[in-house]
């Protein structure tokens, strides 16, 4: 068995603000690691934590977002999944990584997400359509939605994982003492 890492996020700001009321939920973003610190991470998000016009898909700089949200929450979650779905998953994001330019994030298709209206756009993805598309594509979980319309909610609710750490982004990067590890993290 291996396992790979999701990162649930919790950030200020405007949009994030929105995307709070209508799901629900303090955590608003979905991230995949490859390590339970997040030192390999994947997203749908901004390009630039800062800039949040620019979104496509990135492989985010924990460091970069600490600077922008020193208040920034986080939940890691690990899930199990086989040696062979790990791999998938690591060669599945590192070729949208080499063209991550291609991506970008499905404005135009919130609403239709917000209506319940699954839709195929090709390259456009929020940060949850596109892991919920890899992960169902993986064989690790089955969706009982189109992936389109998968929110970070449904990672939160559907998605069997085991809560590793909860707290600030600063106390996962060794900034300061406020969160938990919950659960013993294991390392390959």
């Amino acid at each position: 068995m291996s396992e790979i890492y999701i990162g649930f996020v919790d950030t200020p700001g405007i949009f994030a603000s929105i995307i709070r009321r209508v799901i629900r939920q303090k955590y608003i973003h979905v991230v995949m690691a490859m390590d339970p610190e997040l030192g390999e991470t994947y997203s749908v998000g901004r390009r630039n934590p800062a800039v949040p016009f620019f979104a496509g898909f990135v492989k985010e700089d924990k460091y970069k977002v600490f600077r922008k949200f020193p208040h920034a929450d986080y939940m890691v979650c690990r899930v199990r999944c086989t040696r062979e779905q790990k791999i998938y998953l690591r060669e599945t994001l590192q070729e949208a990584l080499r063209h991550r330019f291609r991506y970008h994030y499905a404005v135009l298709e919130l609403p239709l997400i917000l209506f319940q209206i699954p839709f195929q756009s090709s390259y456009h993805y929020t940060c949850s359509s596109y892991l919920a598309k890899i992960m169902q594509d993986a064989g690790i979980i089955q969706w009982k939605k189109h992936t389109s319309l998968v929110t970070p909610k449904d990672f939160y609710e559907d998605l069997e994982k085991e809560v590793l750490f909860e707290g600030p982004l600063a106390e996962l990067i060794g900034e300061s003492g406020a969160g938990q590890w919950i659960g013993g993290a294991s390392y390959e």
